[in-house]
């Protein structure tokens, strides 16, 4: 997948500014600039929020068509299946980039990947509607944010490490206040967050269940009953959309070979990947990347 830095670079040209550290980025932005985003949706490893501040922005998750408006807050995570359809030509919001390995690093790892899977997890999608003053004061917290990137202070990435935190914290607070009714029970929640945050990290290597399982502490009967109770589909599923969203990244991106793809992702050998590819995608690998 693109870090942050390369997802930017492959959708404006250039970094935002000389020195730009790659690891977190907030601005303004506009339909203009949105729209050139489904060049990376799916490919960029980075946690993004965009706040809509004016007009309508219509995005189709899971197949669903989502319309958000003002005071409402548009989560991604990386691997996230996210297209922009359609915005108002007067669209306006405020978005906030930070890189995965950041968020990794960050005490506040698990709180972000909690953050990012509860709206989809207990509202079936990445968008949560707040209140005017909570979305104000997001909207004050990213704004700082954006100041501490263009400063100079001497401790400017240690304090933006710490505005971040206080954004999840608020944005955190803000979903304790909206989702009052979960659909899931807390352990569920957990459980199917943890699957979450494992995936990214494990899939390449480890196309079974019984390792995400493990990991875990449950039985794969469980895990698998989780998995499809919150999102009603199967682990199987997340591992081979995981898998075909970084194939596919591969071979748009990289010139490695086809035979070199397979093995990166563990696949037992060359045909073993072809089949599943054209299976997944509706194209052989190599036909997928003449096409690119």
């Amino acid at each position: 997948m693109y870090t942050l830095r390369e997802a930017w670079i492959k959708m404006h040209g250039c970094e935002p500014y000389k020195g730009w550290g790659g690891r977190m980025y907030c601005s303004e932005t506009d339909a203009a600039i949105t729209f050139r985003a489904n060049m990376t949706q799916g490919y960029m490893a980075a946690y993004t929020f965009t706040l809509v501040t004016e007009g309508w922005l219509t995005i189709v998750y899971n197949g669903q068509e989502l319309t958000l408006r003002p005071n409402d807050i548009y989560l991604y995570s990386p691997g996230l299946e996210v297209t922009i359809l359609a915005a108002a030509e007067n669209y306006h919001g405020i978005c906030l980039l930070a890189d995965e390995h950041m968020t990794i690093e960050s005490p506040t790892v698990h709180d972000m990947v909690h953050i990012a899977f509860v709206p989809i997890v207990q509202l079936h999608q990445p968008v949560l509607s707040m209140s005017p003053d909570d979305a104000q004061r997001l909207a004050e917290k990213m704004s700082e944010i954006t100041a501490y990137l263009h400063s100079t202070h001497v401790y400017k990435e240690k304090i933006l490490q710490m505005l971040y935190a206080v954004f999840l914290l608020d944005l955190q607070d803000v979903q304790e206040k909206t989702i009052v009714e979960r659909k899931v029970p807390q352990r569920v929640e957990e459980i199917f967050i943890e699957f979450i945050r494992l995936l990214p990290q494990h899939f390449a290597e480890h196309h079974d269940i019984g390792f995400y399982a493990s990991q875990l502490h449950i039985s794969v009967v469980y895990l698998s009953r989780v998995v499809r109770q919150v999102s009603g589909r199967t682990v199987v599923d997340y591992i081979n959309q995981m898998l075909l969203m970084e194939a596919s990244f591969l071979l748009r991106t990289s010139d490695q070979s086809i035979t070199q793809i397979a093995a990166r992702l563990h696949f037992a050998d060359t045909p073993s990947f072809s089949k599943f590819f054209s299976r997944m995608k509706g194209l052989s690998p190599r036909d997928y990347r003449n096409a690119e």
